[in-house]
């Protein structure tokens, strides 16, 4: 698979499977056991779900990789509008975008000359098995995870297990702000040792997005 092809598989899991996590753990109360942490995490998390519709935050994105000589980074606005719309808009170091509608992602990247659209069916409906239908108890048959409180707020934990995700990820690492309750970074490391990290700022839930953020004719 040639290296264009690793990174854009790669975006299919950035998008589908951490944003849905965004989705079930955005809501957590900061009041939880710490000997159950992650099962009152998620059970309360979905307690206030139904309430989550939009989501629209700041996002710098960090790349290491053997094929780089130094890591890469990325800025630019994540936007989720339930149920099933998903933007990354770039900004820096050059303009793309990467869109998640319904069972479609589209990858629009001028300086690149590159645009394309693919099929993603499968993995949305993992990711709607794993983390929107499923329980903490259908997680661990498939991850082992942990979830410790940190200062300031908690970090989750969760490794694959299960083949067909091992092949994709190794490792998944959600930090949880203890005050507002909202993600504030996602950590990923896969297969071949290559890693990329996530850090938002500026979370704003349920905050109005205007509809020419999900528009991939161009990329203002």
């Amino acid at each position: 698979m040639s290296v264009q092809r690793r990174e854009r598989a790669r975006h299919a899991a950035i998008c589908a499977l951490p944003l849905s996590i965004v989705m079930v753990l955005a809501g957590a109360l900061a009041s939880a056991r710490a000997a159950d942490l992650f099962d009152d995490l998620y059970r309360r998390g979905q307690q206030q779900n139904g309430t989550l519709r939009t989501f629209i935050a700041q996002f710098t994105e960090t790349t290491t990789s053997t094929l780089l000589t130094r890591p890469l980074t990325a800025r630019g606005t994540v936007a989720v509008e339930r149920p099933a719309r998903v933007v990354l808009r770039y900004v820096e170091p050059d303009q793309r975008v990467v869109l998640i509608d319904g069972d479609r992602m589209t990858i629009v990247w001028p300086s690149r000359s590159v645009r394309q659209t693919r099929d993603i069916a499968a993995s949305q409906k993992r990711v709607q098995k794993y983390f929107v239908d499923g329980s903490p108890r259908e997680l661990r048959s498939h991850f082992e995870i942990a979830a410790a409180p940190q200062p300031s707020g908690y970090l989750v934990t969760m490794v694959p297990t299960r083949k067909q995700i091992k092949e994709g990820l190794s490792r998944l690492e959600l930090s949880i702000d203890a005050t507002s309750l909202l993600m504030t970074s996602m950590a990923m490391t896969f297969p071949n040792g290559d890693s990329k990290v996530m850090t938002f700022t500026d979370v704003k839930p349920n905050a109005p997005i205007d509809p020419a953020m999900f528009r991939v004719d161009g990329v203002k």
